[in-house]
């Protein structure tokens, strides 16, 4: 029984169970599969993206302080992160990764980092 390629119909020769006929048209058909289904995921992946290295960049001890306005020069927003922890006294942590701030009084930031889950 002849198999045809589902990414570009040609000709699949070799093993049984071979479903593409090159490299090429199985990374096609994977990139195609993969890729971001909308702008609306892509454009929060990319902000994720922006937040997690402003804090890296500036977390550079595992923990440092920080103004809110260093945060806001560096074109942080603060409205995407990946998850919370809430503390049993209260605090907030709000994590983008492993990387993480907890708002303190007069606009100052701790910022932390948390290899635990690596």
């Amino acid at each position: 029984m002849e198999k045809s390629c589902p990414e570009c119909g040609g000709k699949i020769m070799g093993r049984a169970d071979k479903k593409f006929c090159s490299d090429g048209c199985r990374n096609a058909h994977n990139n195609t599969l993969n890729k971001d289904s909308s702008n609306l995921v892509r454009n929060i992946n990319n902000r994720l993206r922006k937040n997690y290295r402003t804090l890296k960049t500036l977390n550079t001890k595992d923990k440092t302080k920080v103004k809110r306005e260093t945060l806001v020069k560096h074109l942080f927003n603060f409205k995407y992160y990946t998850s919370e922890y809430i503390t049993k006294t209260g605090a907030v942590y709000r994590y983008v990764y492993n990387q993480g701030y907890l708002e303190l009084e007069n606009d100052w930031f701790l910022l932390v980092k948390d290899d635990s889950g690596v």
